[in-house]
């Protein structure tokens, strides 16, 4: 089955950028949808399952900069930043509230396209394989660093506080902590979702990894089988 292209949000307020960055990211083989501010992005990430935003800055209500932060921490897909400051202090700022990448306007759209492919071979990288390992009886507890999941209760936790995660986000992780250390194939963990096709196990498993890995680009406890699918590797 041929996957389907990644789904790329353009969140900016001037309809007429919006629609012009939508059609070349369509001629370059992604999807495209768009979203005229914050608010309309959050609702359309709620709904569907992107594989990167491109956000303005600058809109009025909610900027650029929060909605990159609010993508970060609740585990979203990546974003790219598009501003018309150019200033050092700009581009840090947006680094620091969770932005993948920064670029300045105006922008040849070629270096729009090549950052996109850039965040996207990052975020979907597969790390070196691993030795495989008879899989233990999964414990009730399962740690990742400073990360505790409680099985029982399917909550995740840093320390003592409660680490977010959408009711999609907990059921793939609930299937791979019942057998941790042992090859799942995508097939079976889309059996545990309400999604239609393998390519949303591969946006679930990048979430997952924002969440639990201090490196998501190289994942240590959620690692890819090349030709079967994911493994979960606690500590």
């Amino acid at each position: 089955m041929k996957e389907d292209p990644p789904h790329i949000l353009v969140v900016d307020d001037d309809a007429r950028i919006r629609q012009l960055l939508e059609r070349y990211l369509a001629r370059q083989g992604w999807r495209a949808s768009g979203a005229a501010d914050a608010a309309a992005a959050r609702r359309l990430i709620g709904a569907i399952l992107f594989d990167l935003v491109v956000l303005d800055v600058m809109m009025p209500g909610e900027d650029g900069f929060s909605l990159a932060r609010w993508l970060r921490e609740t585990g979203g897909p990546p974003s790219l930043l598009l501003t018309a400051r150019g200033e050092s202090a700009d581009r840090i700022k947006g680094l620091e509230a969770g932005a993948d990448d920064y670029l300045a306007k105006p922008f040849e759209p070629r270096e729009l396209a090549l950052r996109i492919e850039a965040i996207l071979r990052r975020a979907f990288r597969p790390p070196p394989p691993a030795p495989l390992t008879p899989a233990p009886e999964a414990p009730p507890e399962l740690r990742f660093g400073a990360l505790t999941y409680d099985r029982p209760r399917g909550e995740l936790r840093r320390g003592e506080e409660p680490v977010h995660l959408t009711g999609a986000e907990e059921s793939m992780l609930s299937v791979l902590a019942e057998r941790p250390h042992e090859p799942l194939e995508r097939g079976e963990l889309l059996g545990a979702l309400d999604a239609g096709d393998e390519r949303a196990v591969d946006v679930l498993v990048a979430r997952l990894r924002r969440k639990l890995e201090d490196d998501a680009a190289n994942p240590r406890f959620l690692r890819t089988v090349r030709g079967v699918g994911y493994r979960l590797t606690p500590d």
